[in-house]
């Protein structure tokens, strides 16, 4: 066991899988356009992480993120969660390992429901669940899933390597 190798294999794991979640909903987006649905992200409301980053340019320079730059704002904040999720998951799993039941699957499916579901709604930064239409539950959950995966899956193999 080591505290250390854990946390820094979860992290880099962590940025790993938001990438593959992030190309996960893209092809999730193209899914439903393609069967004449609108995509989960195409609401007129900025993202939760645009929404976030703002609140962080508020706070640092009493200015919102810049229009030009709000997409990559987005991005810091999608990958920085997803690190950040990561290493805890990284760290835990070295004095748990109980915890990477399901092969991160459990994982990503408690960051849906203790994420999208629950913080994110009371930090004002997305509608609640219950405003929320059961197909954008499903994208989540669908998304948190491939995000759990993807990150036990790193994880073993940068914590082998480490």
């Amino acid at each position: 066991m080591n505290l250390f190798k854990g946390l820094v294999a979860g992290a880099l794991a962590g940025v790993a899988a938001s990438y593959v979640m992030e190309r996960f909903q893209a092809e999730w987006a193209k899914a439903e356009e393609a069967g004449g649905g609108s995509s989960p992200s195409s609401g007129s409301e900025d993202p939760a992480t645009v929404k976030a980053a703002d609140r962080v340019a508020l706070a640092v320079t009493g200015e919102p993120v810049p229009p030009a730059r709000r997409e990559q704002a987005s991005e810091i904040v999608h990958y920085a969660t997803g690190a950040g999720l990561g290493a805890i998951y990284g760290a835990l799993s070295e004095v748990a390992p109980f915890l990477t039941f399901g092969f991160g699957a459990a994982y990503g499916g408690a960051v849906a429901i203790g994420l999208d579901e629950t913080l994110v709604p009371k930090l004002g930064l997305a509608k609640g669940p219950k405003e929320t239409p059961p197909s954008i539950h499903a994208y989540g959950l669908a998304s948190h899933l491939v995000y759990g995966l993807t990150l036990e899956g790193a994880r073993r193999v940068i914590r082998v390597l480490l």
